[in-house]
């Protein structure tokens, strides 16, 4: 074992892996060259497009013991992952790795895949019913990896995810293996976020539920990286992409919550022409975006761009004048798809652009402002997105960890009391992203600035804002707080968090007992 840069003890090993312990949020340097990727080339009439998903299976050589990856744009609507991995059980195949950007509570049936042995390792977000069962003590043969949004394209990169095949799914593609989310008869929005393993994958299959003519354009999957293509019935559904968490609030709490957000970005210094943002997709961060609009509209603000998870509320601005462009990862809902289609300052960005830290420039350094949610908060700032107080371990990282560290100023929003739960702790169960890359914490009973940032408490104290210590606001929430069963974590790891430099910030172990 040994201590991370925040305490945190760490295996020497996680698996089959040195682990390398986190050394702060910018201390480690890039060195050496990206990962090899594979030649490949195509004859030149040649057909790709094979008739099903065990063709395609059989066609890339994939065996027992290899690795597959997914995309998850299509969210609670996904379809292929599940397809996938049936089909793979069927032709009998074991001791699969998975590495999807996320899975949801739709891709429950993993759960039966790991109990036969078809999936034996997972890196990748686990939000929902397969993190709940790994953290019950469902076995896979090493500990999960979960990484942000850019950590895994850098681990793609860097060699230290090898994919063996990508799966892709694509609501439309060209025979020759060119794809896009936007348009085709169930678009989900990008689908950029597995560019990284169509050209890194030793074989790339593109599944899509409708087949057009050459070009299909624009070419978020490349010909040039595509083996095969694959047409079947459903790959996903549209109408399930929003959930209950990407509505507006009407929770008082939650509104207080989002107008003191704005209020302290209104006093920071960034409020002026060419304010620049990431709003979050949760209802609480859906209302900061509205109020932010409000203000900037009232002070003849234009902002330079909104960074998503596009959503309606940003594609509004936008066609308003508000801001002069929208960066966008994924799409949060069936207006930002459409305004992907319809808007010219609506760019679609991979996870490259937006947050791989060995790159010459993430989109995220270019951020003012960012409102991020959290389960847990500690009086050292550090943030809790992956397990609740219980130690269950329920949620990815998403761009949590890219967004904090790269944002100028970035603000979590969280009610002091969720219940009678406490989000403030004295130590949070734990760390996803470290408090030296947050700011701001927003409660409805105060702010709180970390120490770091004297210039920002001396200007929301100047502007009247009810700025507390950190350490208060806890005391006074816990006043309320029921006793909470705790955990009692054994020695064994069932997951470790990546920072997005690739070392370990923090593991998570199974949970024995609660007291």
């Amino acid at each position: 074992m040994t201590g991370n840069a925040l305490g945190r003890e760490i295996p020497d090993r996680i698996g089959s892996r040195k682990a390398i312990p986190f050394g702060g949020a910018f201390a480690k340097t890039p060195t050496g060259t990206k990962a090899p990727r594979p030649q490949k080339a195509a004859a030149q009439h040649e057909d790709k497009v094979l008739p099903t998903i065990e063709a395609a299976i059989e066609a890339c050589g994939l065996s027992n013991g290899m690795t597959i990856s997914f995309h998850h744009s299509f969210r609670e609507g996904d379809r292929v992952i599940n397809l996938v991995l049936d089909a793979c059980a069927r032709m009998g195949l074991k001791d699969l790795r998975i590495c999807p950007t996320a899975l949801f509570g739709v891709h429950e049936p993993i759960v039966g895949h790991i109990e036969s042995g078809v999936v034996s390792r997972i890196e990748g977000s686990m939000n929902g019913p397969v993190g709940a069962f790994i953290s019950k003590g469902g076995k896979l043969s090493e500990p999960a990896v979960l990484r942000s949004h850019g950590g895994r394209w850098r681990a793609i990169e860097a060699g230290a995810m090898e994919i063996d095949v990508a799966f892709i799914a694509a609501p439309q593609a060209d025979p020759y293996g060119n794809a896009t989310g936007i348009r085709g008869k169930t678009p989900c929005g990008p689908i950029s976020f597995q560019a990284v393993d169509a050209q890194y994958a030793r074989k790339t299959v593109v599944v899509t539920n409708d087949l057009a003519p050459y070009p299909v354009f624009p070419m978020e999957i490349q010909q040039g990286w595509t083996d095969y293509v694959v047409v079947v019935d459903e790959i996903g559904d549209p109408a399930s992409i929003a959930s209950g968490t990407l509505q507006l609030t009407n929770s008082p709490t939650n509104l207080l919550i989002a107008r003191l957000t704005v209020e302290a970005v209104k006093a920071s210094g960034y409020f002026k022409d060419g304010f620049s943002f990431q709003g979050g997709a949760g209802g609480m961060s859906l209302a900061a975006t509205k109020f932010l609009g409000d203000e900037m509209e009232k002070a003849k603000i234009v902002g330079s761009f909104g960074m998503g998870g596009g959503t309606k509320m940003l594609v509004d601005m936008l066609r308003r004048g508000q801001i002069r462009a929208i960066l966008d990862g994924q799409a949060f809902d069936l207006d930002a798809i459409a305004s992907l289609r319809e808007d010219p300052a609506h760019l679609m960005m991979d996870p490259g652009l937006y947050a791989n830290y060995d790159s010459r420039g993430c989109s995220t350094y270019k951020l003012d402002a960012a409102f991020l949610g959290a389960t847990e908060v500690d009086l050292d700032f550090n943030v809790n997105v992956n397990t609740h107080s219980d130690g269950q371990l329920l949620h990815g990282i998403g761009g949590h960890q890219d967004v904090a560290a790269g944002a100028a100023m970035t603000m979590i929003t969280l009610p002091a009391l969720r219940g009678r739960i406490p989000p403030i702790v004295e130590r949070v169960t734990t760390v996803t992203t470290p408090g030296e890359v947050i700011d701001v914490i927003v409660t409805e009973r105060g702010i709180a600035v970390n120490p770091r940032r004297g210039d920002l408490l001396e200007r929301f104290r100047a502007a009247g804002l009810p700025v507390r210590e950190l350490a208060d606001i806890k005391r006074d929430a816990d006043r309320y707080i029921q006793p909470v069963r705790r955990p009692v974590f054994g020695d064994e790891v069932i997951a470790a968090i990546e920072w997005r430099d690739g070392t370990v910030i923090d593991v998570v172990r199974k949970v024995e007992e609660w007291q």
